[in-house]
């Protein structure tokens, strides 16, 4: 959970709950569950920044070749003085990106009270670079709080490669009449309750033992941003 920056590849798919538990079933060998977490179960909470004129939304439902957002997240239940991670996610062509730093949630509301006057990095941040990027972000877009996301996750990391990582998203809400995180993951159903969204992240390929399995399973590659999905609910008519 602490580390700051990575560069990877993701491949997103809706499945059903068969299909996540026969998969779950037939990656027993090759993986183990995420140290985080109970057997690797979870639950993440974002607040979600956007532009006035929803720049990022745009950005991200047009599918540019560069585009970022930007989040502020907790894991499971969180008080105002425990940790959260303000981040940067960056996506250009196939590759993601995502820098981020520690603090404490109520230096975050500090920070943003202060209509971002001062600078993040003068705040009890753990990466004073990466604050600087996320500050000039926030001023650059003009962003401000749009909305929370949860969703209960279920993740795995690779035995022989590390560097996968596999994770089922499942249980998604969203709401944008409570933006405090300490609040907790309550929010309006994003999908019927069958659907997953199963991600796939690796740096360079999928192994052939996982692709196998995906295919068999008939696993449908489908795009989905958790970002767009929940404005579209929430703001469907000022979105039309």
């Amino acid at each position: 959970m602490a580390i700051e920056a990575f560069k990877r590849r993701e491949k997103k798919y809706l499945i059903t709950k068969q299909q996540y538990e026969a998969l779950v079933k037939q990656m027993s060998p090759y993986t183990r569950p995420d140290r985080f977490g109970q057997n690797g179960m979870y639950t993440v909470t974002s607040l979600y920044f956007d532009s006035p004129d929803r720049k990022i939304y745009y950005e991200t439902k047009n599918k540019l070749t560069f585009r970022r957002k930007l989040r502020l997240r907790v894991y499971d239940e969180t008080f105002i003085n425990d940790t959260a991670f303000f981040e940067i996610k960056q996506k250009h062509q196939k590759s993601v990106s995502k820098s981020r730093v520690l603090l404490p949630l109520s230096e975050a509301y500090l920070y943003l009270g202060n209509n971002t006057r001062t600078p993040l990095e003068n705040y009890q941040t753990s990466n004073p670079s990466v604050s600087r990027d996320i500050h000039q972000f926030l001023q650059l877009y003009c962003l401000r709080p749009e909305m929370i996301v949860s969703y209960d996750r279920h993740a795995f990391h690779g035995l022989d490669n590390p560097d996968l990582r596999v994770t089922f998203d499942f249980n998604l809400r969203c709401r944008n009449d409570d933006l405090f995180l300490e609040n907790g993951s309550h929010g309006k159903k994003l999908l019927d309750s069958n659907f997953i969204i199963l991600e796939v992240k690796v740096n360079e390929h999928i192994p052939v033992w996982l692709q196998q399995m995906l295919d068999h399973l008939q696993c449908e590659r489908k795009n989905i941003s958790k970002f767009c999905t929940s404005l579209d609910l929430l703001r469907k008519d000022e979105l039309k």
